[in-house]
């Protein structure tokens, strides 16, 4: 036992830590863009992410709007066809505000419903200067709240716990291709899932030597389906560890948590069919229960039909389909 003891920990100790701040930030899951960090299978990344309107921790300008991305980190060893599982050890806001869209998008809503109701803009400058369309949310650091600085409800303190998420989270996706951060598709991207949070380890297939992994758009708290169109947007503190999965060929994002595992039928917010997203999470979901737990399909099938549940992930866009880990096989 001593000797294998000492073949092992020279590998133990290959994993290091690496802190690494941003200068640029992009707008795009492209594989063309510089590589701002290579780091090995295993290796812990300390980092920051600004927010959706490129505003940074300090409220200063930092990248252009909308969701500039932190990245490309470069994973020794990745290729197409693997894939690469991204653990988010701690997510804490680090700014003591955010902000949102003023109303629900018309995605969320019958047009007919809104119209006359109130304006969509509220005020010029509220937050930033350029915009008249957003309101500003105070966030307690402490309390880990978040709270509506104005207008005032007179029936309602709109306070809320706060439950860090991050929006954005992909890698470059396949081909020539470089989809704005605006966007998601089987590669990750702007999948607004209020689940990928600290203690969430995300899944995301390789289509380019190195995976290319691109992080942002911090939400302090978002609803299912992000239906205004925001979260309280705001900057981040990210601690993440990667994981490389050799020959994995997934055809879509998954997720796994305390609870779940998780299928993402990721498509482009606020354009898409939820109906076809459904249709790709469960054909993903019985793909896994049957490599990963060796279920026979008929089995997987009815294990879906009866211990499934579904997440509208974005209004108009993905939807999610997550199995208790409670009733998985053992």
């Amino acid at each position: 036992m001593k000797h294998l003891l000492i073949l092992l920990l020279p590998w133990v100790c290959l994993a290091e830590t690496h802190k690494v701040q941003a200068t640029r930030y992009f707008n795009s899951f492209d594989h063309r863009h510089p590589v701002l960090a290579r780091i090995k299978p295993g290796d812990t990344v300390v980092t920051r992410t600004i927010d959706a309107g490129g505003y940074d921790e300090k409220g200063a300008k930092a990248g252009e709007r909308g969701n500039p991305l932190t990245g490309p980190f470069f994973l020794e060893g990745a290729e197409a066809g693997d894939a690469i599982a991204i653990a988010f050890n701690r997510m804490r806001l680090n700014r003591n505000y955010g902000y949102t869209g003023y109303r629900l998008g018309l995605f969320s809503l019958t047009p007919e419903s809104i119209e006359g109701l109130y304006p969509r803009s509220y005020k010029k400058g509220a937050v930033v200067a350029e915009r008249d369309d957003i309101v500003r949310w105070e966030i307690d650091l402490r309390r880990n709240t978040v709270r509506l600085r104005e207008p005032v409800s007179k029936v309602h303190k709109m306070e809320f716990v706060a439950r860090p998420m991050l929006g954005c989270a992909g890698v470059a996706a396949a081909g020539v291709f470089g989809p704005t951060s605006g966007i998601s598709g089987p590669y990750g991207g702007n999948m607004d899932y209020n689940e990928v949070g600290e203690g969430a380890t995300l899944i995301l297939p390789v289509y380019h030597p190195g995976g290319l992994l691109f992080l942002g758009d911090g939400h302090a708290l978002q609803a299912d389906g992000e239906p205004t169109g925001t979260g309280v947007e705001t900057s981040m503190d990210v601690t993440f560890t990667v994981q490389l999965r050799k020959k994995a060929n997934l055809q879509n994002p998954r997720l796994e948590n305390r609870d779940s595992i998780i299928s993402i039928g990721s498509q482009p917010e606020f354009a898409s069919s939820l109906d076809r997203s459904i249709r790709l999470a469960t054909s993903d979901m019985v793909d896994w229960l049957v490599k990963d737990y060796r279920m026979e399909p008929w089995a997987a099938h009815l294990l879906i039909g009866y211990q499934g549940r579904y997440d509208v992930v974005t209004v108009a866009g993905s939807m999610a389909l997550r199995i208790p880990k409670a009733a998985l096989p053992k």
